[in-house]
């Protein structure tokens, strides 16, 4: 079985291997077909496109490392390792096999602080948010859990449009990541937790979405934002979050005369109902108290520490699986980083989660990992009037703050202000998520250009399964936890503001930074339009057989949506090996 497992982590090392003297001999070049990408151009004037790095594999070994180093296409803006730069140059030729296997167990590794921090720590603090704000599941969903799914798209896009050699790679990656969330994400839900879904909020989310599409697919056509349109998208986001509140709203309001009307109806039904609960309530006894120590002893400050940073509870562990407890041991570094740098509030305990040393201690180093994770930490070393760096001012103020709470409060009773705590976990835990999908990204980049694949395939394959990993591992934890309608929401929530914001700011920003009327786009490539109809036929089909199913998404529902986003893929990658063979029309 160990075998078996060795062989499958070194076949893409060895086929890579095997690849690279077809690449060297020309017969593997992929310039030899017609890869589809979008060039992009800022005020008219077009910009002239760097050597494709997928040449790398071509050259003599002894040129890979200097063609790496030296081609800005081989370097990624996010991000905090070169892999590119690592494969080529810090492992020989003949250890290329092992390169490969050592980055998909970092791969599955960065697959598992996803998990980690999606299930334990970013939706706990989300939920508390909505309790907190009294928000409504589904206007949760497409405003904090949005924000949260959306950050590797959205700095992805804002990245991608400041760059003019990535410009194009963007529009295909929020489409591929669109058409993937409207279809495995969203048939993975209703395949965990089959669910009725409401209608109002469905056919308005749909309905905004594909507005969103056929605006980004009219620019495309057109070939060019202008700042108007920019704009345009930015201000269709905030109606679409308007309505979400106005539509939660009057459906509440909606259901309450509609319950106060049946309670004047039925007074005596309900005060039988009353009865009953309170004799259930007085009969009721709470046998946890057997198992409370007789005598209470407070705890130190220093034991609450200790006790809240060890993610081993030992009790559980006894009683587990062997592989279980090697899944633990490998994912302790993980949840101990993440129990030392992100708060959880829990509004179903009675201290809610309070931990007063370890909350102080998060004010200093919450917001330190903020400024450092955020665009790679590019903010958080710069210096502010050439004297301070910014984490250096973050971490003065957080010492400031945690002293003035520490000394201000005890460890008995959390402060009145202690759901402020939920905002800032959920700012960590996101920014975590947007850091380690980065990182996947640039895995999945490195990895396709050892392969050989063409751009408009890395966009809407590689590029979007690694940006939507976060709205993955977040939803389907939300639909495990019984809560599908609120994963349902934030599928379309995330996706429309990803499109709107992402498109939206990133070229708002890039006709501000060049002084520029409008931003152009030239598409050339056939996979893009197919990647838009694609997106389009799934929505018309989601429009169309879900309220033929009186909103009830059941298992054969999602399982329509796999086979759909498989028959694609398979499309795709038949057109891009020359299988099949488009022609413009």
């Amino acid at each position: 079985m160990a075998g078996r497992w060795l062989a499958l982590l070194w076949a893409p090392g060895f086929l890579c291997v095997a690849l690279i003297p077809e690449m060297a001999s020309g017969t593997g070049d992929p310039s030899t077909k017609a890869h589809g990408h979008i060039q992009f151009s800022t005020g008219g004037v077009n910009q002239t496109a760097l050597v494709d790095c997928r040449a790398v594999c071509s050259l003599n070994t002894s040129d890979r490392c200097d063609f790496v180093r030296r081609n800005p296409d081989c370097h990624s803006e996010a991000g905090y390792l070169d892999y590119l730069e690592g494969i080529f140059c810090y492992f020989p030729p003949n250890l290329l096999p092992l390169a490969i296997t050592l980055y998909v167990f970092w791969l599955l590794y960065l697959f598992l602080i996803l998990g980690v921090t999606s299930a334990k720590f970013f939706c706990p603090n989300l939920s508390a948010i909505s309790t907190n704000l009294k928000l409504s599941h589904n206007v949760a969903g497409v405003t904090f859990l949005a924000f949260g799914n959306g950050a590797p798209d959205i700095f992805s896009a804002l990245v991608a449009f400041s760059d003019p050699r990535t410009a194009g790679l963007a529009i295909g990656a929020l489409f591929g990541a669109g058409l993937l969330v409207t279809t495995v994400v969203a048939g993975g839900i209703t395949i965990l937790h089959p669910f009725m879904a409401a209608s109002r909020p469905f056919l308005r989310d749909i309905a905004f979405y594909m507005v969103a599409v056929f605006l980004t697919f009219t620019a495309l056509y057109l070939g060019r934002i202008t700042l108007a349109w920019a704009l345009g998208y930015l201000g269709l986001y905030v109606f679409y979050v308007v309505t979400v509140i106005i539509c939660t709203w009057v459906y509440q309001r909606q259901r309450s005369r509609s319950l106060v009307h049946s309670i004047s109806e039925t007074p005596e039904l309900l005060s039988e109902s009353e009865e009953d609960q309170m004799s259930s309530n007085t009969n009721s006894y709470d046998y946890g108290d057997e198992y409370r120590p007789l005598l209470l002893g407070q705890e130190t400050t220093v034991q609450i520490l200790i006790q809240a940073l060890n993610p081993l509870d030992y009790r559980k562990w006894r009683t587990q699986s062997i592989s279980w407890r090697v899944l633990k041991v490998v994912k302790l570094p993980v949840e101990f980083l993440l129990l030392l740098t992100v708060p959880v509030v829990d509004p179903d305990k009675d201290d809610r989660n309070w931990k007063r040393p370890l909350n102080c201690l998060q004010l200093v180093i919450s917001p330190l990992v903020l400024v450092l994770t955020l665009q790679s930490g590019v903010y958080g070393i710069y210096e502010i009037g050439g004297l301070l760096p910014v984490w250096a001012v973050v971490v003065i103020v957080g010492t400031a703050l945690a002293s003035v709470t520490f000394f201000a409060t005890s460890n008995r009773e959390p402060p009145r202000l202690h759901w402020l705590f939920a905002f800032l976990g959920f700012l960590t835990s996101a920014l975590w998520i947007n850091a380690a999908a980065t990182e996947v990204v640039n895995i999945l980049r490195s990895l396709g250009v050892i392969f050989r694949l063409s751009n408009t395939v890395l966009g809407l394959t590689l590029l979007a399964w690694g940006n939507s990993i976060g709205d993955a591992f977040s939803d389907f934890t939300l639909a495990r936890q019984g809560y599908p309608r609120m994963a349902f929401s934030a599928c379309f929530g995330g996706i429309i503001f990803n499109i709107l914001v992402g498109v939206g700011l990133g070229c708002l920003l890039q006709i501000i930074r060049n002084h520029a009327v409008e931003v152009k786009l030239e598409p050339d490539g056939l996979l893009v339009w197919v990647l838009a109809s694609a997106l389009g036929l799934s929505l018309v089909f989601s429009l169309v057989s879900v309220p033929l199913q009186c909103f009830q998404l059941s298992k054969a529902y999602g399982l329509c949506l796999l086979l759909f986003y498989v028959c694609f893929l398979v499309v795709v990658l038949l057109t891009e090996f020359g299988v099949i063979h488009l022609k413009k029309v």
